[in-house]
């Protein structure tokens, strides 16, 4: 047995002071240095060793810890008398916004203060070193959790300038989990606010600052320039995509076997892999989730352990809030198969129905997806990526997310396909009712442009989800052309045995329709006069063994028909 395992210690002092499992990644700090870049982001997904290596950073330059590089002795970049002599050097300021998790504005400007406030205390030296003025110490002790925007947006300059006095010497600035506040902000509303905030306090540190030296912010999502770094024209970016830095976060393969064999877990490669490989960054193929690795070597056992360290409440939002084509890609990615999109990694979080390939771009920085290749076209056509699911942890989870949209409701959630199958139109319409009721205020129902030209977008979407466990015996399309236009959602048995099944989605229109009974005769209409059961027959479906449904809608209400060769059944 090798060394042991700290779970969730992401201190890196912490971690080599005690001898833990360590995957030494010090050759970041050489890549970094010598890159020469003024301000760093890198996205990387959760738990990939983003703040561990903060840590690294702030241990390695920090004045704080001049003269103590025993910690480093028996890493790489100690093997570097240049990189020696650059230890401890550096006034480095180190925070991170991973706690910036509020509801509200205010609150989360508190939280900012309380951020900033802390720092301060933690440099409370400087008001006894001789280098600050009386404009200066009024200020320094204006610094508190309730201060104005106006002194929270300047305090990471003014601290930059008093620290560059105290030492001589610019200063280093690693901010952490950059964007935690701004995934909240759309959650939960105040996404405008929020970004006014962070782009002033931003230019005042990153851009207009004469006393920063070097900078690096982690994150896991690129959010849009336009947003907060739109004055940051001296910004280096680095994302999923990108060559630099593509094996300092995560494990590599060799890295992951020769972990194993210190656990005696080398015979279990081939699982490992299954489980938890499949992660890309830049073109370097075959990286591992560093968090599920430590948590399996620990425990000898597999799991989701990566999935479970995350709410995912801003991906969950996307993909509710998405077009009806993106809840059908999900489909094929849970089967196993993969898309090809373009990718826009600048994640513009107030307008994520208006752009597609930011759904994607999300799920890719998340680590939801990997690259299986890349397509370089021409000047003037996009990047086409091929994407699929990153690995089997993954799998598992997204499956899972899909069924947490529908917990707010006490109707479980497989009984729905239960009472299609049984041909229960009276539980099928209570059920919907119910769930309607339950889970709609939660999700997007045509409150954006999109919804107001498709309105049926959103309730498509819906009843794809609620089908879903029904994939395994059943091969779910959806939008594809029969007869004389494209059908909503069609059910054809895998087996070829058993009932077929063909959904018709209709939004009341007020204007033509008087009644939701009427927008449900509508839609089963439609079924037949276009003819979509042309497709089954011709692979040799029965016509009497196909089921019209008809769904209408009117906000929360539902009304679901049936028809069959013969027979109408509704409630």
């Amino acid at each position: 047995m090798g060394r042991s395992v700290a779970i969730g210690v992401q201190d890196f002092e912490t971690i080599t002071a005690n001898n833990y499992f360590y995957v030494d990644k010090t050759d970041f700090i050489r890549e970094w240095w010598e890159n020469g870049d003024s301000v760093t982001l890198i996205t990387r997904p959760r738990r990939f060793g983003k703040t561990l290596n903060m840590s690294m950073l702030e241990r390695f330059f920090s004045v704080k810890f001049a003269g103590q590089g025993q910690p480093f002795e028996k890493l790489h970049i100690w093997k570097d008398e240049k990189y020696r002599s650059l230890q401890g050097t550096y006034p480095v300021i180190s925070l991170s916004f991973a706690n910036v998790k509020e509801n509200t504005f205010e609150k989360a400007k508190v939280r900012f203060c309380q951020i900033l406030t802390d720092l301060y205390s933690r440099h409370d030296f400087l008001r006894t070193g001789n280098v600050l003025t009386e404009k200066d110490l009024e200020y320094f002790n204006r610094v508190s959790d309730y201060m104005t925007e106006a002194d929270a947006v300047v305090a990471l300059h003014r601290l930059c300038e008093f620290l560059q006095r105290y030492y001589g010497r610019k200063v280093i600035i690693l901010l952490d989990e950059y964007d935690t506040p701004m995934q909240e902000a759309y959650v939960n509303g105040f996404w405008n606010e929020i970004v006014s905030f962070i782009r002033n306090l931003f230019n005042a540190t990153f851009k207009t600052n004469p006393f920063l030296d070097k900078a690096v912010m982690t994150g896991i999502t690129r959010v849009g320039k336009e947003s907060i770094f739109s004055d940051l024209n001296n910004l280096e970016v680095i994302t999923t995509t990108t060559e630099k830095y593509s094996t300092m976060f995560g494990f590599t393969e060799r890295e992951v076997k020769t972990a194993l064999e210190q656990f005696g877990l080398e015979n279990t490669l081939d699982r490992v892999r299954h489980w938890y490989d499949g992660f890309r960054f830049g073109s370097r193929k075959d990286i591992y989730n560093p968090w599920s690795i430590t948590k399996y070597l620990d425990s000898g056992r597999f799991d989701t352990y990566w999935a479970n360290t995350s709410s995912n409440s801003l991906v969950s939002r996307f993909i509710r809030e998405a077009e009806p084509d993106v809840k059908i890609a999900m489909e094929d990615l849970l089967a196993g198969k993969s898309i090809d999109t373009a990718i826009d990694e600048e994640v513009v979080f107030n307008q994520p129905e208006e752009n597609g390939a930011a759904i994607w771009s999300l799920l890719l920085a998340s680590g939801y997806l990997k690259v299986e290749s890349v397509a370089h076209a021409g000047d003037e056509e996009e990047t086409k990526y091929t994407l699929s699911l990153t690995n089997l942890e993954v799998r598992k989870e997204f499956g899972r997310m899909v069924r947490n949209w529908f917990q707010k409701s006490s109707a479980r959630y497989n009984d729905f396909v239960k009472a299609l199958l049984a041909n229960d139109l009276e539980y099928m319409n209570l059920y919907m009712n119910k769930m309607t009721e339950a889970v709609f205020s939660t999700f997007d129902t045509g409150r954006h442009p999109s919804g107001q030209t498709e309105p049926e977008r959103f309730y498509h979407g819906f009843v794809l989800g609620l089908i879903a466990d029904a994939g395994l015996n059943y091969r779910i399309t959806s939008n594809r052309e029969s007869g004389f236009g494209r059908y909503d959602v069609m059910m054809e048995p895998r087996d070829g045995k058993g009932d077929a099944y063909l959904f018709e989605f209709k939004v009341k229109n007020p204007s033509a329709e008087a009644t939701l009974e009427d927008t449900v005769i509508s839609a089963l209409q439609q079924i037949g006069e276009k003819n979509y059961d042309a497709v089954l027959i011709d692979r040799g479906i029965a016509k009497e063994r196909i089921r019209h449904y008809g769904f209408a809608f009117e906000g929360k209400r539902v009304l679901i028909k049936s028809t069959k060769e013969g027979e109408a059944r509704s409630i």
